[in-house]
This record gives C-alpha cells, sequence and structure tokens, in this order.
C-alpha cells in the first residue's frame, strides 16, 4: 500500500505523502501542494484541515473517546485532582508527590496579584460581562511582567506557567466577586488549589469559610473535564496568537476571547437562558420538547447533542452523576433546576432524541452545578476558561517549543477583478 494520496488535475498527477497518528488517524501532508500544483484547498472552519500535529489530547467523537496524554478522561476525573492534570497536560506526565507539592509551593508563592490590578477592576462598571472583565484583566497581567519569555529556558517557561496557574484563579474569583459587590478576596495558602479557587470566590465577610466536599469535588470533576479538548476555536486561536511570538499571557487572553462565543464556551450560559425562557413561558417542558422536534419552529434546544461527539460525550457522563450528587448536598429547591430535570428525563427516554444521539452534554450539567453553587449565569463561561487554562498553556508551551511557523491561511479571491479608480465627480 502506497504511503502517498494521489491528485490528478488538469491532466496532471501530484503526490503527496500520507501520515499516520499513533491512533492511526490518518492526513494528508499538503504543505507543498500551493508549490507543486499552484493551487490550495479551501475548508471553510478548518473542519478537515489538520493545523499541527500534537501530542496533548486525543479525541475520537464517534466512540466518545476524550483522553489526556494517553490517559482516559474517566480514569483521571474518578483517580486525579486538577492539579495532577494541568500538570500532566502542561509538562506530559503525572506528577510524583514530590513534584506535584513543588508545583503546588511554587503556584502559592506567586498568587500574589500587584494592588493595581485592583485599579483596572474599579474601571469596569457592575454590568460589565464577566469575560470581557477577565480577557482585559488577564492581557494586563503583561503589564507587571513585561518581560518576554525565552522559551528555550525550562526555567524561564517554567516560572511563567506558574505565574499564570497562580494568577488567573485571582483573577476569577476578583470577576465573580466584583459582580456580586463583595470584597477581593487573596484566598489561603493552607488549601488545595480548588479549595482556595473556591474559598476566594465565596467567602462571605464576617462568615468562617466552611468547605463542603461534595461541592469541591464537583467543581475539581469540572475543571478536568474542560481542561483540554483539541483543536477547538479557542485552542487554536492561542496557538494562532502564539505563532506570531506573542507572549503566554496575550495568547491567553486571546484564547478567553475566542471562548466567550455562545457556540463554544458561551453554550453553557446559553443552556441557563433557555430554562430561564422556558421557565417565563409557563414552564412547560413537553411543549418545549415538541418545539424541538418541530424542524419549522425556529426554537434550539440547547445543551443537547454535541458537534464532535456523535454518540455520547464521555465528559457528560461524569458530571451527570456529579450533578446529582451537588443538588442533593445542597437540597437546593429551583424551578429553573426542576425544568432542567423535566427535559434531561423526556429526552433520555424520548425515541426521536434517543434516535438521533440528542443526549444532555456537559454544557447542560455543567450550568445546573453552577446555578446551584449561586453563580451567576454571565460567570459560567469564566469558570470554563478557568478549567481550560493548563490545556490553553499545553498547547502554547508545546507550538512553541515545536518551533511552529505563524499561521496565516490562504483565501479564494471572489471579489472584484480590476478596474480604474474613477474620480469622485464622476461617482
Amino acid at each position: 500500500m502506497s504511503n502517498n494520496a494521489r491528485l490528478e488535475y488538469d491532466g496532471k498527477s501530484y503526490e503527496f505523502p500520507v501520515i499516520r497518528g499513533t491512533e492511526n488517524e490518518l492526513a494528508i501532508d499538503i504543505k507543498t501542494i500551493r508549490s507543486a500544483t499552484g493551487m490550495i484547498t479551501i475548508d471553510p472552519g478548518y473542519k478537515n484541515t489538520g493545523s499541527c500535529k500534537s501530542a496533548i489530547t486525543f479525541l475520537d467523537g464517534e466512540k466518545g473517546i476524550l483522553r489526556y496524554r494517553g490517559y482516559s478522561i474517566e480514569e483521571l476525573a474518578e483517580k486525579a485532582d486538577f492539579l495532577e492534570v494541568a500538570y500532566l497536560l502542561i509538562f506530559g506526565e503525572l506528577p510524583n508527590q514530590e513534584a506535584l507539592d513543588k508545583f503546588h509551593n511554587d503556584i502559592k508563592g506567586e498568587s500574589h496579584v500587584d494592588e493595581e490590578m485592583k485599579k483596572i477592576l474599579d474601571g469596569f462598571p457592575k454590568s460589565a460581562h464577566p469575560m470581557g472583565v477577565l480577557s482585559c484583566l488577564t492581557c494586563a497581567l503583561i503589564a507587571f511582567n513585561p518581560t518576554s519569555v525565552n522559551v528555550s529556558s525550562e526555567k524561564e517557561m517554567y516560572w511563567a506557567i506558574v505565574r499564570i496557574m497562580a494568577k488567573f484563579p485571582v483573577l476569577v474569583a476578583w470577576t465573580l466577586r466584583k459582580k456580586k459587590g463583595l470584597p477581593l478576596d487573596y484566598g489561603d495558602d493552607t488549601l488545595g488549589y480548588v479549595e482556595n479557587i473556591h474559598k476566594m470566590m465565596f467567602k462571605k465577610p464576617n462568615h468562617k469559610y466552611e468547605k463542603n466536599k461534595v461541592v469541591i469535588d464537583a467543581l475539581d470533576k469540572l475543571l478536568i473535564l474542560h481542561a483540554d479538548h483539541e483543536q477547538n476555536c479557542s485552542t487554536s486561536t492561542v496557538r494562532m496568537v502564539g505563532s506570531s511570538h506573542a507572549g503566554l499571557f496575550a495568547s491567553l487572553s486571546a484564547g478567553i476571547s475566542a471562548l466567550w462565543g455562545p457556540l463554544h464556551g458561551g453554550a453553557n450560559q446559553a443552556v441557563l437562558e433557555m430554562l430561564e425562557a422556558i421557565e417565563a413561558d409557563g414552564g412547560d417542558t413537553k411543549k418545549y420538547m415538541a418545539k424541538a422536534k418541530d424542524k419549522n419552529d425556529p426554537f434550539r434546544l440547547m445543551g443537547f447533542g454535541h458537534r464532535v461527539y456523535k454518540n455520547f460525550d464521555p465528559r457528560a457522563k461524569i458530571i451527570k452523576k456529579a450533578a446529582d450528587e451537588v443538588l442533593a448536598d445542597l437540597g437546593v429547591e429551583d424551578s429553573i433546576l426542576d425544568i432542567a430535570k423535566g427535559l434531561e428525563k423526556e429526552a433520555l427516554d424520548d425515541k426521536y432524541f434517543v434516535d438521533r444521539k440528542l443526549y444532555p452534554n456537559v454544557d447542560f450539567y455543567s450550568g445546573i452545578i453552577y446555578r446551584s453553587l449561586g453563580i451567576p449565569t454571565e460567570m459560567f463561561t469564566v469558570m470554563f476558561a478557568l478549567g481550560r487554562l493548563p490545556g490553553w498553556i499545553a498547547q502554547w508551551r508545546e507550538m512553541r517549543l515545536n518551533k511552529e511557523p505563524i499561521g496565516r491561511p490562504r483565501q479564494v479571491y471572489i471579489g472584484p477583478t480590476v478596474r480604474s479608480f474613477v474620480p469622485l465627480d464622476e461617482r
């Protein structure tokens, strides 16, 4: 069997090498196609185009497989914590206890955020969307860390990673507390990484912080499940921006902006907005399930099915259990959550949805958990960004270490052909 693919056009034949990934994925290497043929390929949305070779995440949407560095998402969610998974994604292997302790201690040592950052935060009105605030604050970190990272220096790369892993949760917590009108909190370095995030976000003035193991475990799992997802829109943005040799913080800020969209990270926010709209219309879930099945109805059932996972979302199975545990533990009574549970039950039992694999996805369940914890709907995508942070870092680091060229897609021009300029008084 040939290791080349043949392209035939206009009586000429060209061959291009076929490369095989470790999971037997096949790709045609067309980097010489323009010089060899004078043609380019066109692939709107890059749905069939591999932008890089990556050793970080493997995803098989048809089989419902998601693995980080070879480890299944199911096993990581059950046996590891978020900081271990972050280390795995960024550095390639699970840490031993000594490496994990050092990583955590180094993060705690860099967790302070310059007081002048508060002035930037104060400049935002309460009405500002948290994703816009977070993107700006992340980019503003450059002003306080102006030197560029020497990517050939393991030490410099390590400390850049430690700094953003330390400071980003503070920015997330500050963004939430600004939204809620609460005083800013710097956390507690006696706590674990996720426990500290929870405390920074939710500790109330004049109240002793009490950690809830069920809630912490659910947050831990949510962050793990969102930590990376191959070459999606925001990850590709981080790599694209970084390919210009823009710094880590600037590249991450661009990724946050890409994640903001309702077709990407904003999906869990869209789920809650849909549930609120159903409640405002009387809360009749059967009515809306019928609307979802009517192809002439513009209503879209948010949080069901997935553009990548064609049979089931492996993350949803894990987080459904966590959602059930959180709701049971907190004893939350909420008509919105009742509507969500009603939609879930009907979709799992309805032949129309079962046949079309329109199962509740990770965005559906994560939105339920965040609402039950009292996180404002506009903050849901910020929580997504917090989980995705190590994946973005890992992808940026891999791209720079691989010395990948600057991203520069081509186009097929379809505008006017050459024409003469017409003076203003003759138009």
